[in-house]
């Protein structure tokens, strides 16, 4: 596991955007943390990392944002106000979860089940207005990572 401290949501970016470059096809990334602990702002990082040129907003009404503009696509997933988790099967989320882009999961808990077993969990707790502890934790063979700059 390895531990990074960020003071401000422009260093929670930063370090997504070196994740974002150590990211293959196929990977899953899951962020857990409370509301306002930095889920979307670290998504932001991943999507400058990989090239994405679109603004990136929360899905949380869609579930699911699709970006195709980088390095590889971006499946940027909310699961927050997901009622039933069949919905994901709905809307084919194994074409994205183990796909050609990289997948982003904010709320996985609330769809446990879907749960790809392979994945990096990523753990955003809020230290105060601005820092944040961020803790990454390679899970279910997920590869190790050198640590992020």
């Amino acid at each position: 596991m390895m531990r990074y401290v960020t003071k401000s949501a422009a260093q929670t970016r930063k370090l997504g955007e070196a994740l974002a470059r150590l990211l293959l096809p196929g990977d899953a990334v899951l962020l857990y943390g409370d509301l306002g602990a930095g889920k979307s702002e670290f998504t932001r990082g991943i999507a400058r990392g990989l090239g994405v040129g679109e603004t990136v907003t929360s899905p949380s009404f869609t579930i699911l944002q699709v970006y195709e503009s980088g390095r590889i696509p971006l499946y940027h997933f909310d699961w927050y106000r997901l009622e039933d988790p069949q919905e994901l099967y709905e809307l084919s989320m194994e074409e994205y979860l183990q796909g050609d882009g990289a997948a982003v999961v904010e709320w996985p808990q609330q769809a446990a089940e879907a749960v790809p077993v392979r994945h990096l969990r990523v753990t955003l707790t809020a230290l105060g207005e601005d820092k944040r502890e961020i803790l990454l934790e390679p899970m279910g063979g997920f590869r190790e990572l050198e640590p992020l700059e």
